[in-house]
């Protein structure tokens, strides 16, 4: 098969999801290079003024600032609730509606920019590991500047709102309440509105295919860390806002009064509660210990967010929770399309069960459907829960096949166990010549989720360390550099070295899941691939060792359901997700000014919490409507070029199969074989009974990388332990220390986990 068609069989994966817009090599005026930069620059500085409200925001100046933009802009049709809305929602949605233009019109799909990217500071800085021990896990250097700026913020606030209180407190005239009393009343109402901003970052991070984290290259499994560290600040915030308003009404002998009340004119108490409460389960089974051994508790009890945000609006009413409402609704708006991707029962091409216990499912996608290696997609099994879902890294490369995407999964949980049992059941009956049962697995998926930029393509010297399962993105890896080469596509790596720690020899059997398992003497010439297995638990090899490479896998179980993976995710198609954006923000701002005109006003609505359950109303209705009009819309186009590529693939494969191209791409595999290529197996070392000694490991590698002057790029998956030894190897490299003695300089060493952690 020629290179041109074999291109044509896998397709030419897309480095940065997209479609492929025209982009940053069209000429004509403005310039790309000034669009990109005026861009950029507009979105920096609307982000940045975004914060800066809210940092100051506290301070006299930025009060008297915001009262006169009210006085300025609350006679509009949207009253108080526009003005706070635009200043401080409608930046974030301004920016991520510029996003979206950005990354449709400058798709980063070209591997020496991105290799530019690896001398930028801000690249350096997100790669570089600060702290690697400690309660938050690997911090990057980026990471530790914003933990340090959210403590700065609390602390600062607090400070300035209790002096103010102290101030306050000393005007006032003869009142009901004590002194304490009063100050607990002050104190609790700083702690709700600086825990309200705070909830406006909780959500930005948690929205898995945003256009905020794909523009500044942050994947989901990242985010998540991000969303679980706010978590605990915003809810120890809340916790200690209702804390004091409790103490407050004890100390006036009237708590459950309070707490039962609910107001129509100021906050409601008793939504509030409730809103408390269901942010405090969530908080609770969210704790590392609790999560871990009791996920199923964690994942149900966490979608009590919907309460929590209801009750929210109700509590504080529309002006107040339009502090926050921006993020929010771009959360709304991933979680409804989300809906419904994860509708389509996908089509699994093969369910096998693999001899080391490790289950692999082959499932079925559109070519239109673009990832890159270091994807990953939620999985969803109706036979096993409805509400679950799992994350799992891609195993396949897109190099491997333009229609099917594959995942390893380890049997660690009940979960996974009934998974296997599935499969393994289909197999035996298969054995017995009984036709297994269809449909017995309904799978659902979402995503493909992860980097936008291919990291792996981005370094001449890379390093991947796994732990166990952790080598499934590597699989992909490898694969993806095997084909790129063999293809002549980009690709920056040229010395590649794996190591990887497993318990037990069988599980070394994974390395035959890559789909290059042959390494042409072209390859090669011009790829050093070294891959070091470490088994722990082993003293010595097993008798078997000569066929332990040999994964003789069960034949896999075809499940039908009738459908390809759904191309409607967030990192897919950048004009349908920009127009779902546009139409469902837009329907939002008309169905509030309709509500206003038409409701609101003439019914003569005046209860806060009637008002903040009309603002969240609309905000789902211009979600569901338009958005979801835009949505359909996007469905049956992706129908129409699924159809188109079926068509297209049907027609390809008749000049193929009459002209014996298939019989002519083995005899040509053959003759690579005897023209002094290699197999996977043949650059594997196994080392029994030890660990990876990381410092002579990486020494060793940037000797051979070319010393001082090498880039090496550093890639982890696996568990926390793992990752914390490797990112502190990392930087002991680049700060070139070595038993107390100052290193020369050596290669600078690129930290980046790809490990999934809920």
């Amino acid at each position: 098969m020629t290179p041109s068609m074999m291109a044509q069989e896998r397709g030419e994966p897309l480095l940065q999801s997209g479609n492929g817009a025209a982009g940053g090599g069209a000429k004509g005026w403005p310039p790309p290079a000034l669009a990109r930069t005026v861009l950029k620059v507009l979105m920096w500085a609307v982000f940045l003024t975004w914060a800066a409200a809210i940092f100051f925001y506290p301070t006299k100046p930025a009060q008297a600032a915001f009262e006169g933009w009210m006085a300025a802009t609350k006679q509009s049709l949207f009253g108080i609730t526009g003005s706070i809305f635009l200043a401080f929602s409608a930046p974030i949605l301004i920016v991520a509606a510029l996003a979206y233009v950005y990354i449709s019109a400058f798709p980063s799909d070209h591997i020496h920019v991105e290799k530019n990217k690896l001398k930028t500071l801000c690249f350096r800085l997100w790669t570089f590991p600060v702290l690697v021990d400690g309660p938050f896990g690997v911090v990057s250097a980026v990471e530790f500047i914003g933990i340090v700026l959210f403590i700065v913020y609390v602390v600062y606030s607090m400070t300035y709102y209790a002096v103010e209180s102290v101030s306050l407190i000393s005007k006032f005239g003869q009142i009901s309440l004590t002194y304490s009393e009063l100050l607990l009343y002050i104190i609790g109402l700083r702690f709700g509105s600086i825990g309200l901003f705070c909830m406006a970052f909780l959500f930005l991070p948690v929205s898995r295919g945003s256009v905020l984290l794909r523009l500044i290259d942050i994947p989901f499994e990242h985010a998540t860390r991000y969303h679980v560290w706010l978590g605990h600040l915003t809810m120890a915030l809340f916790t200690l806002h209702g804390l004091c308003y409790v103490i407050a009404w004890s100390l006036e002998g009237n708590l459950l009064g309070e707490l039962a009340a609910w107001k129509e004119i100021g906050v409601a108490n008793l939504p509030g509660v409730i809103s408390l409460a269901a942010g405090l389960l969530m908080w609770v089974t969210s704790l590392h210990p609790v999560r871990k051994t009791y996920f199923e508790l964690f994942f149900y009890t966490h979608q009590l967010y919907i309460i929590f945000v209801v009750f929210l609006a109700f509590h504080v009413g529309d002006f107040i929770f339009s502090f926050s409402a921006g993020p929010i609704f771009l959360f709304m708006l991933d979680r409804f399309l989300r809906f419904w991707q994860s509708r389509a029962k996908v089509d699994i091409i093969s369910a096998s069960c693999r001899p080391c216990g490790t289950v692999e499912l082959v499932f079925s996608k559109p070519a239109s459907l673009r990832y890159n290696a270091l994807s990953f997609i939620f999985v969803q099994v109706r036979e096993l829960s409805f509400l679950e879902w799992h994350p799992f890294s891609v195993s396949s490369s897109p190099m491997d096949g333009r229609y099917h995407m594959s995942i390893l999964i380890k049997v660690l949980g009940s979960w996974t166990e009934k998974l296997r049992g599935i499969i393994t059941d289909a197999q035996e009956q298969g054995r017995n010549g009984s036709e297994s049962e269809t449909g017995r697995i309904t799978a659902c998926m979402e995503g493909p989720y992860g980097h936008e930029s291919p990291y792996h393509l981005m370094y001449e010297n890379l390093i991947l360390v796994a732990g166990g399962i952790g080598i499934s993105p590597f699989l992909a890896i490898l694969s993806d550099i095997i084909h790129r080469i063999e293809e002549g596509k980009p690709c920056m790596p040229k010395n590649v070295l794996v190591l990887w720690s497993v318990k037990k020899s069988n599980e070394l059997s994974l390395l035959s899941a890559v789909d290059a398992q042959f390494i042409s003497s072209s390859v090669s010439d011009k790829l050093h691939l070294d891959i070091q297995a470490f088994v722990t638990q082993e003293s010595q090899p097993p008798l078997e060792e000569g066929i332990v490479g040999d994964d003789q896998k069960a034949t896999g179980m075809f499940v039908k359901n009738g459908t390809t993976m759904s191309g409607l995710v967030g990192t897919g198609n950048n004009f349908w997700a920009g127009m779902y954006f546009a139409a469902s923000t837009l329907g939002f701002v008309l169905a509030y000014a309709l509500a206003q005109a038409y409701y609101v006003r003439r019914l003569n609505v005046f209860a806060w919490w009637h008002l903040g359950l009309v603002f969240v109303l609309c905000m789902a209705a211009g979600v569901a409507l338009p958005g979801g009009l835009v949505v359909l819309l996007w469905h049956l186009s992706e129908k129409r070029k699924a159809e188109d590529d079926r068509w297209d693939a049907a027609a390809a494969a008749v000049p193929r199969a009459q002209d014996g191209e298939e019989e002519a791409e083995q005899t040509t595999n053959g003759a690579d074989a005897a023209d002094g290529g290699v197999s996977l197996a043949a650059v594997k070392t196994t080392r029994y009974g030890c660990r990876p000694q990381f410092e002579a490991e990486f020494a060793a590698f940037a000797e051979k990388a070319g010393g001082g002057a090498a880039d090496v790029g550093v890639l982890v998956c696996g568990p926390p332990g793992l990752q914390a030894s490797v990112a502190r190897e990392c930087r002991s490299h680049n700060l070139g220390r070595r038993g107390g003695r100052r290193r020369r300089a050596g290669a600078v060493f690129h930290f980046n986990s790809h490990s999934f952690d809920l």
